[in-house]
Parts: C-alpha cells; structure tokens; sequence
C-alpha cells in the first residue's frame, strides 16, 4: 500500500450539494480559421503528370486543407478527387488548438504558453487545471472557488460504490475506471445538454473531483479493503492518498515529498497535445455525447499498453532483466534485435530529451532519498547510465522518456503496477476535458468521420457455398 507520513489543512465544512463555479464565459475558442482557399499569397503548386493540370493550394500556418486535394481529378467522371493517405495520422492535423504547444526536436512543452518547467516547479494541479480550460491563469478569487467546487463534489453516488463492489477480486483497475466514468452518464443525464454552459462546467466539475474517489475506490476493491470515503479537509492530492492509504488512523498525513511528487506528476500528465487519448475524446465527443462518455474512450486509449500503459511495460522490462549483472547482457540483446525493446526510452514526438522526463528524473531522486534503492530501482539505474553512455542509443536519440522514471517512482511509493494508468488517467483528465471543450466550440469542427481507400473485391454475384437447407 502507498506509503504514508503530512500535515492536513484545516477542516472545511463539507457540503456535497455545493453549486459549481460559475459557467465558464471567458473560455478560450478557437481563433478564427485559417484563410479560405484562394486567400493570401502563400501556395502550393501541384502538377499532375496524369492530366498535366496544374493546381494552386493555399498554404496557411504551416499547412494545406486536404479538402483542396478533392479539386485534383483525372477525365474520369466517377473520379471524386484526391485523398490524402496517412495511418496513425503521422503528418495530419485534425485540428487547430490553443491549448498546448509541442516542438519535439527542440524538446519543449508548453501549456497556454508556460513552460512546462515552470508550471511544476511553482503551480498546483488545480491551477494547471483552470489555465488549461480558460487559457489563463486564475486570479485567487477564481482558484479559491474553483477549489471548493472541486472539494465539494468528491463524493460519490452510493450505487456507485455498489457498482465497484460487483467487480471481480482481480479486475484492472483500469477496467473498473473506465466503467464507472462511462457510468456517471446514468447518474447525470443532463449532462447531454452540452451546448448549455452551466451544464457543461458542472460535468467537468465532477469529472475532476469524482475521478480520484473512483480511481481510489477500484484500489481498495482490489486490494479487498473497505472503501475510505472523501475527507474535504485535505487538498486535492492529499484527499487521494488518503482514500489509498488510510487505515484506522484518525487523521490522515501524507507523506510531504509523497504529496508533492505526486502533484507534480499530475501537472506533468495534464496535457500533451492530440496523443491517442486526446483524439480518442476528441473523435467520441464530436457526436456531441455527455463530456462522461466522451472522457471514458480517453480512460479506454489510455489502457493500451503503447500509451497510458508504457510505465507499466518499464516495470515489467525490470522485472524480466532479473539482476543488475544481467544489465549488459539484455542491453546487448537489444542492440543486436534478438531481445525485448527497450521500454521507457524514445518518444514519438520527441526527437531530443522529453522534457517532462528531466523534471522527472530530479523528482526520482528527491523520493528514492525517501525511500532508499532497492533491486529493481538499482536495475534500472544501471539500464539508464548504460544505455545513455551507449552510442546506439544516444546517436538514435532514444533517451529515457517521462515513463521510465514514473514507473520507478510510482514503484517506490508502493503503488501496484496495474494502478500505474489509473494515475495517468487522474492527471489527464483537465487535458482531456479542456480538449473536449475547445473542440465543441469550434465552428470548423463536425463529426469525426475519416476516409478510406477501399481495398476489397469488386462487385460479385452472390452464391452461396453452405449446403441445401
């Protein structure tokens, strides 16, 4: 179980029926699109060899609409254009955000413009959460507010808990996460009235306070303990350690460098532009579906061991490796294709260092001083000095990424592997949210509905091959 050991804040009185704060009237939208075709100098020039046309195709921010490629046909009168091909989206833009900026090569992130460095050494996750919303920092009268509503709605529904008590012993608590968010749909129909404000900032309201009631009550299932309700005397964080962790103690202290750690965290979680998760929410809440439904395919994208998942794989490579002595061995087992990958290391968008694994890393050492080195944390320092003093590594610019060093932390705080995504899922959650958000307001965007390059049999006679009935 997480360790424990910090002061609590003083006693609020707690009142579950609280109003929410106020509708959001200053979010941020979406600037105004991009100029229409035929606007403004900036072109493309594109000449196809089939028809020896030549065609002009705007070029704004970086970027052509894929649209324009419908205008590129042969003679042929069944021909509907040009489309553009790309699996995984590796190079398409399906969206226009505000939210968060990504350089890769230069190995920077930026929420609303503050870089990532400053928001986790100086905010709180709350805060992190309101700027990712509403595009600014709150004022105090905004944060102490915000704060309240978000203490104030912790509670869950009882048949909630009831619903949790039917998994099984050994259900993921991932599984059990996913359900139950997908399920406050039932508890709060009107949450469908998406359009209307008030609506809409009760739900995110909600989502923020009740998802680490639900993470931590899925812990406690499966841990077979007995549920440890909300204590609205703590901060946010601390109020989660608490429904992990307490016991018969009276009063809840959590462990100050434990709290923090995992604050930080959080903020490091909150936001990463359109990652899987991200478009899964993005993709589901352009059907216009309650913000609960649209969040649980976030919590379902996350799952997967190649995202939300990967700090678990890091585990698991550790545990494979066995012993420090067997560090060069797997490493060169890696190196020569014959072995596992790598896990923890390399970034799909970050071609240099991952930011957020520097903080994380500084972070590590504050808690293994806390902790002290066991085996599997000596494991993986090995792992990291060699593979960063390797040149195989290095020169392919696979360095440690920010899910190698939460798995060793999130280890060292004695949370289960499998909990791991739940964490994940709780820091991603004002991303996912503010995502969702930004996407309902922008006139561009319509129902998710991609295109496909049809590969199967033409037109064919049925005949059937089953026997005579």
């Amino acid at each position: 179980m997480p360790k424990t050991g910090s002061t609590a804040p003083p006693a609020t009185k707690k009142d579950n029926t609280m109003p929410a704060t106020a509708p959001n009237k200053g979010s941020t939208k979406p600037s105004s699109a991009p100029p229409a075709s035929g606007a403004g100098s900036a072109a493309l020039e594109i000449k196809d060899n089939r028809t020896s046309k030549t065609y002009s195709v705007p070029v704004s921010e970086g970027a052509i609409r894929a649209t324009e490629l419908k205008k590129i046909k042969t003679d042929d009168p069944n021909d509907s254009g040009l489309m553009s091909y790309d699996p995984a989206f590796l190079n398409t833009a399906a969206c226009r955000s505000a939210i968060t900026y990504i350089d890769g090569d230069k190995g920077i992130l930026r929420y609303r413009g503050y870089p990532i460095e400053q928001l986790a050494e100086n905010a709180t996750f709350l805060e992190v959460a309101w700027l990712l919303r509403h595009g600014e920092l709150p004022t105090q009268q905004e944060y102490d507010q915000f704060v309240h509503d978000i203490t104030f709605h912790t509670y869950v529904h009882e048949n909630m808990r009831k619903f949790l008590e039917g998994f099984r012993y050994d259900a993921h608590p991932m599984a059990m996460l996913n359900s139950s968010v997908a399920g406050l749909s039932a508890f709060y129909p009107s949450a469908r009235n998406i359009f209307d404000e008030t609506e809409r900032n009760i739900s995110i309201v909600r989502l923020l306070a009740k998802t680490p009631t639900i993470a931590a009550f899925s812990y406690r299932h499966v841990k077979g303990l007995p549920f440890v309700y909300p204590d609205n005397r703590l901060s946010y964080v601390e109020n989660f350690l608490s429904m992990i962790a307490r016991m018969s103690e009276s009063k809840y202290e959590a462990n100050p460098v434990f709290a923090r750690a995992l604050e930080i965290l959080f903020i490091l979680h909150a936001d990463h532009e359109q990652n899987c998760s991200t478009s899964a929410v993005r993709a589901v809440g352009s059907s216009h579906v309650d913000p609960f439904s649209a969040v649980s395919a976030g919590v379902a994208a996350l799952f997967g061991p190649l995202h939300g998942g990967a700090n678990e794989q890091v585990l698991r490579m550790i545990n494979d490796i066995g012993s420090v002595k067997n560090v060069p061995k797997f490493i060169e087992t890696v190196k020569s294709g014959e072995g596992g990958r790598l896990m923890g290391f390399g970034h799909r968008v970050y071609k240099s260092y991952d930011p957020r694994a520097k903080i994380v890393k500084k972070l590590a050492d504050e808690v293994f001083k806390v902790v002290g080195v066991d085996k599997d944390l000596e494991i993986a320092l090995e792992l990291e000095r060699i593979a960063l003093s390797d040149d195989y590594f290095t020169s392919r610019k696979l360095y440690p990424n920010v899910d190698f060093y939460t798995g060793l932390i999130y280890r060292s705080m004695a949370f289960p592997t499998d909990f791991f995504t739940v964490l994940f899922a709780i820091g991603r959650m004002p991303g996912w949210l503010a995502q969702w958000e930004e996407m309902l307001l922008d006139k561009e965007q319509k129902i998710a509905r991609p295109r496909q390059i049809y590969i199967g049999p033409p037109e064919r006679p049925y005949r059937s091959k089953l026997k005579t009935r």
